[in-house]
């Protein structure tokens, strides 16, 4: 039987990690994250996910750079303020884990993408009684696929970004 939880923006988060001028990692989140989880442990395939991630929450640790991002060079915030995900398809996979497929939209452009998701956690009870579920899930994601393509090229050769993007996911969700 399928039972539907609701993702707790308190206790979800959203990274993401990007490499920057082609020697490090530059590393940021989302400080909001919502949605829907039904969870059908029996039945997989019954499964689905919805997550809305407020794009204007987008947090590097560098007050300027956080405002480029939010531009039109970048999100866009003022045009696409969400950042959505939909699943498609639930399916077990190896190790516990599970498949996710689904519909990521970003700057208002809608690509499929997989989800290697842990398998949702038992339910547990929390200090003031309410049942929640835990889960993590990641994915990589060319940023230019979603028409997200500034980028300066380097004196020394090479570019300030680099394309992929690493996406990962913590969730802990509240039964409906």
């Amino acid at each position: 039987m399928a039972t539907t939880y609701k993702i707790d923006p308190a206790h979800s988060s959203a990274q993401f990690t990007i490499r920057h001028m082609m020697i490090t990692n530059v590393r940021g989140s989302f400080k909001k994250v919502e949605g829907t989880i039904v969870l059908d442990r029996e039945n997989p395939a019954a499964s689905s996910v919805e997550a809305t991630i407020d794009a204007g929450t987008i947090n590097t640790n560098e007050e300027q750079r956080d405002a480029h991002l939010k531009s039109p060079d970048f999100l866009d915030v003022a045009k696409y303020p969400t950042i959505t995900f939909v699943s498609t398809r639930v399916a077990p996979s190896s190790n516990g884990e599970w498949k996710v497929d689904g519909n990521l939209t970003i700057h208002g452009v809608t690509r499929p993408v997989t989800l290697d998701v842990e398998a949702p956690s038992e339910e547990g009870k929390d200090l003031r009684g309410y049942i929640r579920i835990g889960t993590s899930a990641a994915t990589k994601i060319k940023r230019g696929d979603y028409g997200l393509t500034f980028n300066a090229a380097l004196e020394t050769g090479g570019v300030v970004l680099g394309d992929e993007l690493k996406i990962e996911l913590d969730i802990s969700a509240v039964r409906a």
